[in-house]
């Protein structure tokens, strides 16, 4: 039998292997990989049997070229903002940033295929400029690719495909190496936008987190704090209340600060100036005035609760004093998903969570009662109960998977992508094994990756 691989990838700023567990269970080998967190390079290592020490800003330089040959290259780059007076200098006004050394990569070894990866915001109005800047360097190059973002995420994608309940839009860039322009001179359509559903799937109402979870209520280092039980109680205190009060009509959709609640002729004076000044911005006026109505409309429950609870009191900060329902119907606070946030407490139905981030707060899974734990996120971005963290700290765990890329995404973007220019692929060598290695894997990652984790 032979152990040739179907193709090799480089992996650019690697993380903890997201790249690589699609691309390995695709049949790909990684040649080279750089990833400059040694925590994380640790558990890359753990899992893909060899450690992301690679250097792109001296690897890929105009003197040195120290990656080798590769049909696919991988990257979720940090994206450095261009100088926008540079605007007609083409790849030279990428310099300082580490895209720049992208694409001395791609100059010195062309592969077959490019599949970037960056923050929604990189598709948004405030990097239009940077977008253009990669789309024409990479067109120069003689890459195929659409002018369109593809912005993505795991939750539009059924779980029988690899699908997560998270909602993590990015942006992936996908190319083909089309030097002659088989593929024409009017740039493709993007391979996924948000609207991309398979088989039918409805993320709305499909999805079963529950799926995904641990039945334990009690996870070591995932159990919330005296203070954190007791401000979520008293939230849900409120919220039954408010379903009684309001004759089973949800919450509004608007932000509910119980401190901008008139509660004494004090306070509401105090609002009432702050409504009519014309230094507070349009959007708090609005704000101010609902919550002032809705306080009105329930003044005797919410003075009673207020004072059950102490909500005024020390016990609640100013941002557990507020509360952001965006659970539509569900009955009781501890049904939810939550978010304490600096905001406030943000609820959500408990259907699927929004993206990992790595320097924010953890998921409240309301029906456990606890946390989200660290290998309950693992499961939400693809990779299976086979893959090791080794011995590290929880929150170095949560802050990698925050940081990195989701597997079932890679899987269904690269296929739509080899798809799409399978025509293109087949004229080269590499190119037909990638097709062959692409098109002929499973709608999903997750036995394989499962099986070639369990080898390790």
């Amino acid at each position: 039998m032979s152990t040739e691989p179907a193709f090799r990838f480089a992996d650019l700023f690697a993380g903890i292997g997201g790249f690589a567990a699609a691309l390995t269970a695709f049949g790909g080998k990684g040649v080279y990989s750089v990833e400059i967190d040694p925590r994380a390079a640790k558990v890359y290592e753990l899992n893909w049997g060899h450690s992301p020490l690679g250097d792109i800003t001296r690897d890929a330089t105009d003197a040195i070229m120290n990656v080798p040959a590769h049909d696919v290259l991988a990257a979720g780059f940090p994206c450095q903002p261009f100088s926008k007076s540079g605007a007609q200098r083409g790849m030279d006004e990428t310099r300082g940033t580490l895209y720049w050394n992208i694409l001395n990569i791609v100059r010195a070894q062309h592969p077959s295929v490019l599949l970037l990866e960056n923050v929604r915001n990189l598709a948004g109005p405030r990097h239009r400029h940077e977008w253009q800047v990669i789309v024409e360097t990479l067109r120069k190059e003689g890459y195929r690719v659409s002018e369109t973002p593809a912005v993505f995420s795991p939750h539009q994608i059924p779980p029988s495909h690899g699908g997560r309940p998270q909602v993590r839009e990015r942006v992936f860039i996908t190319a083909t190496y089309d030097p002659d322009d088989v593929g024409g001179r009017i740039g493709p359509e993007p391979v996924v936008t948000p609207r991309t559903r398979l088989a039918g799937f409805d993320p709305a109402e499909e999805w079963s987190l529950d799926d995904f979870l641990d039945p334990d209520h009690h996870v070591s280092g995932c159990d919330l704090s005296a203070s954190e039980t007791l401000w979520i109680d008293a939230w849900d205190d409120f919220v039954q209340l408010m379903w009684e009060a309001r004759n089973g009509r949800r919450l509004p959709g608007f932000p509910l600060w119980a401190d901008s609640w008139p509660t004494t002729r004090i306070r509401a004076a105090e609002l009432a100036a702050s409504v009519a000044s014309p230094e507070t911005p349009a959007w708090k006026r609005d704000f101010l005035v609902k919550n002032s109505r809705f306080y009105e409309a329930h003044r005797e429950v919410i003075d009673a609760w207020a004072a059950k609870w102490g909500v005024f009191t020390e016990a609640f900060p100013p941002s557990r004093r507020k509360l952001e329902w965006q659970a539509q119907d569900t009955p009781r606070l501890w049904d939810t998903v939550m978010h304490l946030r600096p905001s406030g407490i943000r609820a959500k139905r408990p259907t699927y969570l929004p993206a990992f981030v790595a320097i924010t707060q953890t998921s409240i899974i309301g029906p456990r009662g606890r946390r989200l734990s660290p290998r309950e996120a693992a499961r939400l971005q693809g990779l299976p109960d086979e893959f090791t963290f080794g011995t590290q700290p929880g929150s170095a765990t949560y802050r990698q998977l925050g940081n990195g890329v989701n597997v079932g995404a890679v899987w269904h973007v690269l296929k739509a992508h080899v798809a799409r220019d399978e025509e293109i692929l087949k004229r080269t060598s590499a190119g037909q094994r990638i097709v062959s290695a692409v098109l002929d894997a499973p709608i999903s990652p997750d036995e394989r990756l499962r099986e070639i984790l369990g080898r390790r």
